[in-house]
């Protein structure tokens, strides 16, 4: 299908629009007008964008694209080292950040719910443009066991901080980097709060407000949505789609 039409079929699906972003969504680097395969990925590694090469992909699809606010704007190194090998083989990267965590079926924060066995019951906020769910477990279980679940879906040993009760049920979530959302989280009267990083007062937020924190790893807990998202293109537009993941231990 042609470039222009297979974005705006990912904006209107994403309502890209309606997020105010650390980044341009969409469209950000634009190569061959007509798409027939998509790789897609976490992050617009060059790790990624080799692979996409030997793939013989016309468009990359991914949760971290560039031209972030806030970052140097020359095209100079790695940056112009990614870039020229985009262009060289006329591949566009596809980037959505925000809109992609907060998709209620495609989103990184209902894909990991899908998988961990969470009920989603209403958003960590109320403001519909913020991202993060509050929900539960089916059943309760001890943190050692949900430490144990999370470490087997996502084949990556979660961060444990004990700070809440002997069960847990009430869970609140954020993929990536949310860790700042802990507080919020508490105020919703949760057992356990999940993200992918962790800073340092997380921990003493945890222990504080009287709940676990389990911090799964910004890449492990954002492999999914973009899977999803690629796997609706192949669906829904007739595309070719395969996913490439670049492990980060981050």
């Amino acid at each position: 299908m042609r470039l222009n039409a297979l974005v705006a079929q990912l904006d209107d699906e994403l309502g890209a629009d309606k997020f105010s972003d650390y980044c341009p969504n969409g469209l950000q680097v634009q190569g061959r007008d007509e798409v027939l395969k998509i790789v897609s990925g976490v992050t617009a590694s060059e790790a990624l964008i080799d692979a996409a090469i030997a793939a013989n992909a016309d468009a990359i699809l991914v949760h971290h694209g560039y031209f972030w606010k806030g970052e140097a704007a020359q095209v100079v190194g790695m940056k112009r080292r990614r870039l020229a090998k985009l262009l060289a083989h006329d591949i566009s990267l596809i980037a959505y950040h925000l809109p992609l965590d907060a998709h209620p079926t495609l989103g990184n924060n209902a894909q990991l719910a899908r998988r961990l066995g969470l009920l989603r019951e209403c958003s960590l906020y109320d403001d519909p443009r913020q991202v993060g769910d509050v929900g539960r477990l089916e059943s309760p279980m001890s943190a050692e066991a949900f430490a144990e679940r999370i470490a087997h879906v996502l084949q990556r040993k979660p961060l444990h901080i004990a700070g809440g009760p002997a069960l847990i049920q009430r869970v609140a979530w954020c993929t990536g980097g949310a860790q700042g959302f802990i507080e919020q989280a508490a105020s919703h009267g949760v057992d356990a709060y999940i993200s992918g990083e962790i800073s340092e007062p997380t921990v003493h937020v945890a222990r504080e407000c009287g709940l676990h924190y389990f911090a799964a790893g910004h890449h492990a807990t954002e492999r999914y949505g973009v899977q999803a998202l690629g796997e609706w293109c192949a669906e829904n537009l007739g595309l070719s789609h395969e996913f490439i993941d670049c492990d980060s231990p981050a």
